[in-house]
């Protein structure tokens, strides 16, 4: 007689059915510890049932992709142009690592322990991009130049990444 080897076995009902996920609070347990507050729902009969579990073990908890309620937030808050991007890409690292949560630190990943250095014309630069993404726009800027190996943010790096999220460049040329 063979079993069924299931990864991810999920939650279920009382009668018979899977747990959706609703939704999932980021906590912080005893001593700092964080944890997760997964909040699910029967599809068939309704009943509704919460879980509190240690952060990174959404395992047989989390029937899906989902953000945490933090994360949304964080999210909802960005400019509509920023989010979109944001969004699609703390997905695609979620799919790739394997994951099914998204939460408010995971949004802008460290990528590397090393200290990223500015040039100086970079740094003025970075002045000038409007307050409520300026924050996102350095992280994004040195997550890019650790990824390269770069040791330090550049204008032309700037202006690539402008680019990328953008489609344009602060240097136009003129015929």
């Amino acid at each position: 007689m063979g079993y069924i080897y299931a990864r991810w076995a999920m939650l279920t009902c009382g009668c018979g059915r899977w747990m959706h996920t609703q939704g999932i609070e980021e906590l912080k347990g005893e001593k700092g510890v964080p944890r997760w507050f997964v909040r699910s729902e029967c599809r068939g009969c309704g009943f509704m049932v919460g879980v509190d579990v240690p952060a990174g073990q959404e395992e047989g908890v989390v029937d899906r992709l989902i953000w945490t309620d933090e994360a949304l937030h964080r999210l909802d808050r960005m400019p509509p142009y920023m989010a979109v991007l944001v969004r699609q890409e703390a997905e695609e690292r979620a799919r790739a690592r394997g994951t099914r949560v998204i939460t408010y630190e995971s949004l802008f990943p460290s990528v590397t322990d090393q200290q990223i250095g500015w040039e100086l014309e970079a740094e003025r630069r970075l002045e000038n991009v409007p307050p409520a993404v300026r924050a996102m726009a350095k992280v994004e800027l040195e997550r890019t130049a650790a990824e390269r190996g770069l040791r330090r943010v550049t204008v032309a790096l700037m202006e690539e990444v402008k680019a990328k999220y953008f489609g344009m460049s602060a240097r136009q040329d003129k015929a």
